[in-house]
């Protein structure tokens, strides 16, 4: 079954990739959504039977994959409750996504690629989170970065979206190379990659210390550190998040399925798997919580001020995971795990919901182009505000029992730690500001004037016919499309788009309350038991019940205080944000440039990257190889060769003169060389 599960997303790109011009659009379609769904409810059984039941540990043996001298490396399927719970995560958004993209991907033309690039994701995903082994995790760690970076350039023929493909590539590289390094770093000292064997190591590796870049490291702290830096790049954390927002620029059923169930939680998994290792360092887990810490907050701060609804919901990613590598780094592994499994329903919702909106609006995404949605979208809207009461917190929705809890984590972790207080107070500001972009989002979209009514009308001129109105023309510019739906205004999307908004809007509501027991309650050490692993001094998710009750009503005071002024500010006086922007402009430009990250890494990296590479082109290849070699001595033999060839006339009496020529010199040379002798 753990194969099936596995392989069955494989099957379908294998299917849909090869095959996919033969059967059809419609058959690629069906086969991988259908081979999906098989993976998906073959995942819940996982989960129940391996998470909820008795919480026992398989890791039956595919193959031998590699043997290189002492290591050897097996393909093994790693199945115990932390992967029982990213199965149901990874595969039911993605079934989802799956489901969802018949609808909204029925005008392209590459269908079956893009389904077969959507199931390729799927299984790098899960062999990353089935993996037994450092090196098994890192095939499906770089497989999750190949289909990323096919999916974001999908839409090849846009220079933005191959600029977005090669930017998530390559700043992904950069923490791959520190995972790697760690990997590395991991073998040295323990002789093997296998989990089982260097988490049984690594208490005797805490007192350890090594000798790297000129300086002497805690092993342990070097190693973490070293794969933490992977993490940053996969999860988008500060310093390498700016792949990220980019990535909007691939089809929004991609965005669901990368910040929702695959590619950003590849690093928060990670960590929580190798937690056996963090322990070991309290260094390694405070920069984890530092870094968590200053991403929730400063993806916050730039999603105040977006106008793109789906880079509005992308951010809030990047600061979701912030909460989630807090949680991690105060030895609350499980309140990590958590939050990624609730956020997994809530915001595939919303980005969804966002490709809903978008839909009906004929590819808009500009927020400052729409208002007045909700009445032509209802329940596209009702879907949206589930998504965003549970993102904000809202008493007993998904995002309240795990949100909430990280920071009630971070306050009880601060007893010891003064990162976890800084991060504590970061977090709760990020709440705040959460609270403000979110309902920013939902006033700006669906309430307010309706500022698409023109600029719509020019989307969808009317067809004129010979006599009177075109066919399906209602007299006020509006008219039917094939389809039958109608176009001159915002419409609900298909049943295909809706259905998986249904089914998010209910985990998105109850996910937090049905399983808060199991993963953070009192069940919580039973259920983790082989697979999280806690120091003897990590009593986390104990001290956290034992904190002052105002820390419990901190985030809940933030989420309100978000909403009111998100509804003063754009549904009672909607000209405030615009007088705040004119009054505070060089701090309305640092947000809406998101810090200026991008200009200062273009400047510092990108700009002498190119001149680096000039150089080398100009003065290297052109003023030295080229000039020496092709242009060089090369021409100057060619040269040689084109005089050589005039002498090859054909004609005899010119050899015949050659031929005396060259008699008399050897005649000449005889006669002086005789004489010399003499």
């Amino acid at each position: 079954m753990y194969s099936a599960i596995v392989f069955l997303p494989l099957l379908g790109f294998l299917i849909a990739g090869l095959l996919g011009k033969k059967i059809g659009d419609r058959a690629s379609e069906i086969v991988t959504t259908a081979l999906l769904f098989v993976s998906c409810a073959l995942s819940w059984i996982t989960f129940f039977d391996v998470g909820l039941h008795d919480g026992h540990f398989s890791a039956p043996v595919i193959a031998n994959w590699l043997t290189s001298g002492d290591l050897k490396i097996d393909w093994a399927l790693r199945v115990d409750t932390l992967t029982s719970v990213m199965l149901i995560v990874v595969t039911t958004v993605s079934a989802l996504v799956h489901l969802y993209s018949i609808g909204y991907m029925h005008e392209d033309k590459s269908r079956p690629r893009f389904f077969a690039y959507l199931s390729l994701f799927t299984f790098a995903m899960l062999m990353l989170v089935t993996s037994d082994n450092l090196a098994q995790m890192f095939f499906g760690w770089e497989g999750v970065g190949l289909a990323s970076y096919l999916l974001i350039g999908f839409w090849f023929e846009k220079p933005s979206a191959n600029a977005a493909a090669i930017k998530a590539f390559v700043v992904n590289r950069v923490g791959d190379f520190g995972f790697s390094l760690g990997m590395f770093l991991v073998f040295m000292l323990t002789g093997s990659i296998s989990f089982d064997v260097i988490f049984a190591a690594a208490p005797d590796l805490a007192s350890k210390s090594v000798h790297a870049f000129g300086l002497d490291w805690n092993a342990m702290t070097l190693a973490c550190l070293l794969l933490f830096m992977g993490a940053m790049g996969k999860s988008a954390q500060f310093l390498l998040h700016t792949w990220l927002p980019d990535a909007m620029e691939g089809p929004t059923p991609v965005s669901a399925l990368i910040h929702a169930a695959t590619m950003v939680t590849a690093g928060v998994f990670m960590v929580a798997r190798l937690s056996p290792l963090f322990e070991q360092s309290a260094t390694a887990l405070t920069v984890v919580t530092l870094v968590g810490g200053i991403t929730a907050f400063f993806a916050a701060t730039v999603g105040l001020v977006q106008n793109d609804i789906k880079r509005v919901i992308a951010y809030s990613t990047c600061s979701q995971l912030g909460y989630m590598f807090v949680g991690l780094g105060c030895g609350g592994y499980a309140l990590g795990i958590f939050h990624l499994f609730t956020h997994a329903f809530f915001k595939a919702l919303l980005f969804l919901g966002a490709g809903s909106v978008i839909h009906a609006m004929h590819h808009e995404q500009d927020m400052r182009q729409m208002g007045g949605l909700w009445s032509k979208i209802p329940v596209t809207f009702a879907c949206m505000t589930i998504g965003t009461l549970a993102l904000t917190g809202f008493p007993l929705t998904a995002g309240y029992f795990s949100k909430d809890a990280i920071i009630e984590g971070a306050f009880a972790a601060g007893a010891h730690s003064f990162a976890a207080s800084f991060a504590f107070v970061l977090l709760v500001v990020a709440a705040g500001m959460t609270s403000f972009y979110s309902w920013r989002l939902v006033f700006m979209t669906f309430f307010g004037e309706r500022r698409w009514s023109e600029q719509y009308k020019l989307l969808h001129p009317a067809p004129q016919a010979a006599h009177g109105h075109g066919h399906g023309d209602d007299g006020h510019g509006a008219h039917d499309d094939p389809h039958g739906h109608h176009i001159g205004e915002p419409h609900e999307s298909p049943a295909t788009m809706m259905v998986p908004l249904f089914v998010l809007s209910a985990g998105a509501l109850a996910a937090g309350y049905a399983f808060k027991d199991q993963f953070i309650g009192h069940e919580a050490g039973e259920f983790w038991r082989t697979s999280l692993f806690t120091g003897a001094n990590n009593h986390i998710l104990h001290e956290m019940h034992e904190i002052p009750a105002w820390v419990g009503y901190a985030p809940f005071a933030m989420m309100v205080g978000g909403f009111v002024v998100a509804l003063a500010m754009y549904v009672i006086a909607p000209k405030v944000p615009a007088a705040l922007a004119e009054k505070f402009p060089r701090l309305y430009l640092f947000l809406l440039n998101k810090w200026y990250f991008d200009e200062l890494y273009d400047k510092i990296f990108v700009k002498p990257a190119f001149a680096l590479g000039r150089l080398f082109w100009k003065g290297g290849d052109g003023a030295i190889i080229d000039r020496f070699g092709p242009d060089g001595v090369a021409a100057r033999v060619l040269d040689g060769a084109g005089v050589a060839s005039r002498l090859q006339t054909g004609f005899i009496y010119n050899y015949a003169f050659a031929m005396l020529l060259g008699v008399a010199a050897l005649i000449t040379y005889g006669l002086f060389a005789l004489g010399g002798g003499q």
